[in-house]
């Protein structure tokens, strides 16, 4: 992979310590927040509805009062814009994985969206156009 490539990629998607970064991240998010799953303001936070969806997939989120934040607000360095990042970031990076939604470029951090991974994120989060 050569270096122009693989910069892309990681611009696309990649692991932000344990939870997804990159133009990937920022749609999940985006419509998350669309969907109302997840709200931005007052401060970051999983609505119930968004609580019942990853339930529905399977994704367990943390219990509220628990030592690590639910949600946090993680400044993308490729887009400067926030993705989500928390405990609920953390899980479901981890079940992206765990399922083939996203899986890794050969030895580098970048991660490549499946098209399975393409159909589920529109059909469970209604993210739109993400790219392989």
């Amino acid at each position: 992979m050569s270096a122009s490539s693989r910069r892309q990629a990681l611009a696309r998607a990649r692991p932000c310590y344990d939870h997804l970064a990159g133009s990937v991240a920022l749609a999940v998010t985006g419509a998350m927040i669309g969907r109302g799953l997840l709200a931005w303001e007052p401060e970051p936070g999983l609505t119930d509805a968004g609580a019942a969806r990853l339930a529905e997939l399977g994704i367990t989120v943390p219990p509220p009062g628990s030592r690590r934040p639910a949600v946090r607000a993680c400044l993308d360095r490729t887009e400067r814009r926030p993705h989500l990042g928390g405990a609920v970031g953390a899980a479901l990076c981890a079940h992206a994985l765990a399922v083939g939604w996203v899986t890794r470029i050969g030895t580098t951090r970048a991660l490549a969206v499946t098209p399975a991974g393409r159909q589920a994120l529109d059909d469970h989060l209604d993210v739109q156009a993400v790219t392989p």
